[in-house]
């Protein structure tokens, strides 16, 4: 096989992508960024030497570098080969520092002519961890739990918050990786991964919260108006504020898209009049709404997907993303803001955008709000107004079974409420599902990294019940994954004691079959399966 992929859940078979992957990223870039990978595991086997104690510069360098890796997010070699070359200069810098060497080749290797890495790279994948099917397995569990992990300290790292003993985890799975543990210690590993996913989340929100504001219930407009616009996708939110803040007062309007949506919640965006909206959908519709929206669109974080000819000449990337021949904005330089002069400027000579849709969409459902309204959410239990509660979070993605999630939030009984976050929400949160009393039945609560918000409210409302298990209380999870965050998401989950989880469309392809047994067992892990079947169990509490 020339590359092996099986990260994301639309893997072609769902086995694992050997010639291109199904997302549009080619052979050598995948592979190449099996040797990034590679490479920050010979920083992480420095890093033991020394406790895990090194500085700021290696630890985010090595979120930063993971979070490259998430699917959707770069499909350009050129500048993985230059997250290597910086990868090899720290790593190489930090065992100078450090005076340490371990023996292993992820610390040893080294080459600097891009054909020659590229062979290099085709030997490093996740094929290579392990000739055992289920040690494989754990270890790619705990890697892709791992690159969400590192996503969410990223963004958080952007907005100056930090936490040291996340970036010691992370350097340490990705030592571990390099070491043949048995399942026990593995498995253990992947519980630990969903701990610190449970802090990266965190501490994410109270960056957030800390700097913006916390979300706050919002009606948002998805029509347009009469200006020009741009358009910004992603999760970024400190792009997000630069872009608004350098668009003020020029007659250009600001939407968001995708998983951008729930910056429309933050009191600290309300005040900029020119934010306009929500345009379009979910990230695997880019092709046409990209095309309609006429405007200049700018490309935060995942999720990128193969860049068309019809908007090819207006898109943008910046920060991890990269995609090749498309302009990337360069980081910021420190004190200053990233510059989105050319963006503007390309702006002003667009048209407005196409209307593709009218209305407006209610969110801002996060832990904060939530719990404020938490006496009528409780009074709306113990009367039997509100049945359950089923949290359909996750991401959303293209396969014709994901209508299973549309399918589900229409038939669920009146009596029930949706408790959602991430792109999922796109399948069913322009619905007109009414409410419960004034509460809405899709309480959304912003972005994927926003599941946190989610768990917060069911513990919150544990305690409000006197109950020993969180498991006691009317909830259900049906959840919908694509992506590396995602998983992060569900074993942050299993680690808070969550169980009974239906997963779907499909279960992972890296999850094999014994270890599919052992999270059956241990948390009553089960697959999406028939609509009515399964609203009838969830109904049931089962």
């Amino acid at each position: 096989m020339s590359m092996f992929c099986y990260q994301c859940q639309e893997t072609a078979k769902n086995e694992g992508c050997m010639i291109r992957g199904v997302c549009g990223k080619d052979e050598p870039t995948a592979n190449l960024q099996d040797l990034l990978i590679y490479t920050l595991m010979g920083i992480g086997l420095i890093a033991e030497e020394v406790d895990y104690k090194v500085d700021r510069k290696f630890q985010i360098f090595t979120v930063k570098a993971l979070f490259t890796t998430i699917t959707n997010v770069n499909f350009n070699e050129q500048n993985v080969f230059s997250f290597i070359k910086t990868a090899l200069e720290l790593r190489d810098e930090l065992k100078n520092i450090t005076g340490k060497n371990p023996e292993h080749d992820s610390v040893q290797w080294h080459l600097d002519d891009l054909e020659e890495m590229k062979q290099k790279a085709s030997q490093v994948g996740i094929m290579s961890y392990s000739d055992d099917e289920d040690i494989r397995s754990l270890k790619s569990i705990v890697l892709y739990g791992l690159k969400g992990v590192a996503a969410y300290t990223e963004h958080a790292a952007v907005l100056e918050f930090f936490d040291d003993s996340i970036f010691s985890f992370v350097l340490k799975a990705l030592a571990s990786i390099t070491k043949e543990l048995d399942a026990d210690s593995l498995t253990a590993l992947v519980l630990e991964t969903g701990k610190y996913a449970v802090n990266a989340m965190t501490l994410l929100d109270k960056a957030n919260t800390e700097t913006y504001g916390h979300p706050e219930i919002s009606k948002v407009n998805i029509g347009v108006g009469r200006n020009p616009g741009i358009l910004i996708s992603g999760h970024d939110l400190k792009d997000m504020e630069e872009l608004l803040k350098q668009t003020k007062g020029t007659g250009i309007d600001v939407y968001t898209h995708g998983e951008m949506l729930p910056a429309n919640y933050y009191p600290a965006f309300k005040k900029y009049d020119h934010l306009a909206g929500n345009y379009g959908s979910s990230w695997w519709k880019q092709n046409t709404e990209f095309a309609s929206f006429n405007g200049p669109i700018l490309m935060t974080t995942n999720c990128i997907i193969p860049v068309k000819d019809s908007y090819k000449n207006r898109i943008f990337t910046t920060g991890v993303v990269s995609y090749p021949e498309v302009e990337h904005i360069p980081d910021r330089e420190p004190g200053k803001q990233k510059d989105f002069s050319e963006i503007i400027e390309l702006a002003k000579k667009c048209s407005p955008p196409e209307q593709i849709e009218t209305g407006e969409i209610t969110g801002g459902f996060a832990h904060n709000q939530v719990l404020a309204l938490a006496d009528k959410v409780i009074e709306a239990i113990k009367s039997g107004a509100i049945k359950r509660f089923v949290v359909m979070a996750g991401c959303d993605g293209r396969q014709k079974g994901r209508s299973y999630f549309t399918e589900v939030a229409e038939n669920l009984p009146e009596d029930t409420v949706i408790l959602t976050a991430g792109c999922a929400k796109y399948r069913y949160n322009k619905l007109d599902l009414g409410d419960i009393g004034g509460i809405p039945r899709v309480l959304d609560a912003g972005q994927c990294n926003d599941s946190y918000s989610l768990a917060v409210i069911a513990l919150k409302l544990k305690e409000a019940f006197n109950f020993d298990d969180v498991n006691e209380l009317p909830l259900s999870f049906d959840i919908a994954w694509y992506e590396q965050k995602a998983v992060a998401v569900l074993l942050a989950l299993l680690y808070l004691g969550f169980k009974g989880i239906r997963l779907g469309p499909t279960l992972p392809a890296f999850i094999s079959p014994n270890i599919v047994k052992v999270l059956v067992d241990k948390f009553q892990i089960k697959p999406t399966g028939d609509v009515q079947e399964d609203i009838d169990k969830i109904m049931a509490g089962k």
